[in-house]
């Protein structure tokens, strides 16, 4: 039933996204929606570290991983049974999980008082309750202004007052860490998962899991992070060795694209690992050379068997910003990871085509036959020398008669000026105004947006026409001579755009002479 609920959902959005942009297509005259470039069709942008969780999550289910979620909250003890003397050193880096106190409250008269210069009608008994079961954990700290409220009859912006300068308790309570910590590597999450599976899951055990990490880092900075993602899995059987973390490690990392392996034993040394088999994993393609990119080892035997797990078992690992690092390019993981902070806007020429709207157009039916009328005369008789006009509409709406010309009053000019079949070009962020003889040259590297000066000014000029017809104007004309700006054409760029392209010293140039005038009628 889920699976069907979503695929109905995506059905219903492709159709109504379809519908939209055929819509736009029937309004200009231009036929189907397949005129549209993928850089009109606005699509989702997902983020770097997502994608490759997600890929890293496909390949290992491709290799026939089972799924699991560690715990993410670790008793410090656990970190002392597996990494044994070594665990003072291991706690230093990480996060004890700390909280308020829940405080011992006195219910004196000078605070009854009080609450009642505030409006509060006081129960001493049933208020001295609430605070009693609050201290208990019976009321929770969500819960604490609704019942005070409730209980001295007041509203909640009130209780929270009261809360905050009758009970001074609050305003002196300290944070006091406990003995959970976060958890600093999926180590500490697989032996407690093992030791719960062990005997109810078939051998040999194949599990993975692609979660975040904490570490008590002093300074963040190009190749650290205070929490990150670790791409981890374990093998549990009886006969795994050393050459199972090698095997998983190429099936793993082939499907990046890695073409070659080189193994490596780590002079770190875990101790939760069992000695000489902690091992560094080095992967080669052409883009990015030789890098380190995976560790893998066995697990100590004297650590999994204070969890009573009797099985040897394989475990690797990988930091997925890492690899993500590796596979875009990136030199910095603040980048990557917050390119909102460490990045300048940068805007392909697709994002800024996608900014580029049409202005102001007809809703009506009619209004928009008004614009097509416009559009095929103009392409007919654009060429046709003035004095001259043509008659691209007339009919009967509402009663009322509507005729709509397309004119040129001066002799030896042309009905249309040189720009008025130019095309909106988005090229290495720069906005152009093309006329169709160049189309060729940008074709290979510009964005085309599909939409020409004439398109657009007769969207206006339907707009405006639609609008007389509301207001009882009986005449309407449009004329467009020079074009300098985009809203020239009736065309408007979103501020962010226009920010970058000011901002990059690139330029918006769509100059050029339309002379196109349009007008109608309205009896």
């Amino acid at each position: 039933m889920g699976r069907w609920h979503s695929k109905k959902i995506v059905d219903e959005s492709k159709k109504n996204f379809e519908k939209a942009w055929l819509e736009t297509s029937k309004l200009l005259g231009k036929g189907d929606s397949s005129r549209y470039s993928a850089a009109d069709k606005p699509v989702g942008k997902s983020h770097a570290i997502f994608n490759t969780i997600q890929k890293l999550r496909e390949a290992y289910l491709r290799m026939g991983f089972e799924e699991v979620v560690n715990p993410l909250f670790i008793e410090d003890k656990e970190i002392k049974r597996q990494f044994g003397p070594e665990a003072n050193a291991i706690l230093d880096r990480c996060y004890y999980i700390g909280g308020l106190p829940r405080p011992d409250i006195g219910l004196s008269e000078e605070k009854i008082e009080k609450i009642k210069e505030m409006g509060g009608k006081v129960e001493r008994d049933k208020l001295q309750g609430i605070l009693h079961y609050y201290k208990k954990g019976e009321i929770s700290g969500d819960d604490l202004i609704y019942r005070l409220a409730e209980s001295l009859k007041v509203s909640d912006s009130t209780a929270a007052r009261i809360l905050d300068e009758v009970f001074s308790e609050f305003k002196d309570l300290k944070p006091e860490a406990t003995r959970i910590t976060l958890r600093s590597h999926m180590t500490s999450g697989w032996f407690l998962t093992l030791s719960k599976l062990v005997g109810k899951k078939p051998l040999p055990l194949r599990l993975f899991s692609v979660d975040r990490c904490f570490r008590r880092e002093q300074k963040e900075d190009e190749t650290h992070l205070r929490t990150h993602h670790s791409a981890s899995c374990v093998v549990m059987g009886e006969d795994i060795g050393v050459e199972d973390g090698k095997g998983v490690a190429e099936a793993l990392l082939k499907q990046f694209e890695f073409t070659d392996l080189k193994f490596k034993l780590d002079e770190k040394r875990s101790k939760y690992y069992a000695p000489n088999t902690q091992t560094e994993v080095y992967a080669y393609n052409e883009r990015t050379g030789w890098v380190e990119v995976a560790t893998f080892g066995m697990y100590s035997p004297v650590a999994l068997s204070k969890y009573g797990i009797e099985y040897p078992v394989m475990n690797l690992g990988l930091g997925v910003e890492r690899l993500a690092m590796v596979l875009e390019g990136y030199r910095d993981i603040r980048e990557l990871v917050y390119p909102q902070f460490y990045l300048d806007l940068k805007l392909k020429d697709e994002e800024i085509a996608s900014m580029i709207k049409i202005d102001r157009q007809p809703k009506t039916e009619i209004g928009k036959e008004i614009a097509r009328r416009i559009i095929e005369g103009g392409e007919k008789y654009g060429n046709a020398v003035g004095p001259c006009k043509f008659e691209v509409f007339s009919g009967k709406i509402n009663g009322k008669h509507i005729r709509v010309r397309i004119i040129e009053n001066e002799e030896g000019k042309r009905l249309l000026g040189p720009a008025a079949l130019n095309e909106i070009y988005v090229n290495e962020g720069n906005i152009y105004g093309i006329p169709p003889e160049k189309k060729i040259e940008l074709r290979s590297k510009g964005i085309n947006c599909n939409i020409r000066y004439l398109d657009s000014i007769a969207l206006l000029a339907a707009y405006k026409i639609e609008k007389g017809l509301s207001s009882g104007t009986l005449g309407v004309k449009v004329r467009v001579p020079i074009v300098k700006s985009l809203s020239d054409i009736n065309l408007s760029l979103d501020p962010l755009a226009l920010r970058y392209i000011q901002g990059k010293n690139k330029k918006i140039d769509i100059r050029g002479p339309v002379f196109i005038t349009i007008e109608a009628d309205i009896s």
